[in-house]
């Protein structure tokens, strides 16, 4: 062995550290159609809408917040055109709505063949210190309303003439602990459940139901929500020694909501350059 092989590479930094070029398309989920909730704004869902659009597919994006979806749906067009066929503004927290979101977007799509589920909400309070309110909340947006959303499109595809394919966002917060999260880290897991049971039942159907768990994603929302010290902490500690890319998240969606992954259902995966 030679003096440069034993050379400790404990705290070199990673080449991985340099943020990569997003890829481009390669068409995997072309003549695709796909509804992604919570997808205005600048973060996973926005980037999971581009990327099935960079991958071939028509899609509607929804989000409860009316003036950002119509900025995010006019964003989107301008670089995509008529792939973008639809916004919808839906309260996943509202059974009626979510019911109607799947209703309208197989009528406007022509069909569904793809939901992705992103829609959650989080923050920072100890459980000392948490209200009912705020448990609640955070609860019914991110378990509840994925619950609402899988149960809906379930519905379609049992029903239709053709299988199907649920991504659901979920955290490695669902598996491993961190101060003042409990609600949303209770929430992440109860997904992953979710995801789990859901897919034995969805085989019938031919439906994939998978699960992706990001360990941490920049992106302006997150910074809302959660304190600068603490991204830059956890950041740290991946094993790149940053964040991901939301277009990282994204591309993984992509991948569980395509051809490539026909034999993998049930499954959460971690998307995470943690140190083991």
């Amino acid at each position: 062995m030679t003096a440069e092989q034993t050379v400790p590479t404990q705290g070199r930094r990673s080449p991985l550290a340099e943020v990569p070029e997003e890829i481009a398309g390669h068409g995997l989920l072309a003549g695709r159609k796909v509804v992604v909730t919570a997808a205005a704004g600048t973060g996973i869902g926005f980037a999971s809408a581009r990327r099935a659009l960079l991958e071939g597919a028509d899609v509607l994006v929804s989000d409860w917040h009316e003036r950002r979806l119509g900025e995010t749906a006019d964003k989107l067009h301008a670089e995509f055109g008529d792939q973008v066929v639809a916004q919808a503004v839906c309260n996943v927290q509202q059974t009626s709505e979510v019911n109607e979101l799947i209703t309208s977007a197989a009528e406007q799509l022509g069909r569904i063949d793809i939901l992705i589920n992103n829609a959650g909400l989080g923050g920072e309070t100890p459980v000392v210190d948490m209200d009912d309110d705020e448990w609640d909340r955070v609860i019914d947006i991110t378990l509840n309303g994925t619950f609402r959303a899988t149960r809906a499109a379930l519905r379609y595809f049992r029903d239709a003439p053709h299988g199907g394919v649920i991504v659901n966002n979920a955290s490695v917060l669902g598996w491993r602990a961190q101060h003042s999260q409990s609600h949303y880290a209770a929430a992440k897991a109860g997904v992953m459940a979710l995801t789990r049971c859901a897919a034995i039942e969805a085989a019938e159907y031919g439906v994939r139901i998978n699960a992706v768990a990001p360990s941490i994603a920049r992106h302006p929302f997150l910074a809302k929500v959660t304190s600068e010290e603490l991204l830059a902490d956890l950041a740290s500690r991946e094993a790149y020694g940053r964040a991901a890319e939301v277009w990282e998240i994204a591309a993984t969606i992509a991948m569980l909501a395509s051809d490539y992954t026909t034999y993998l259902t049930g499954e959460v995966v971690s998307i995470s350059s943690q140190r083991a």
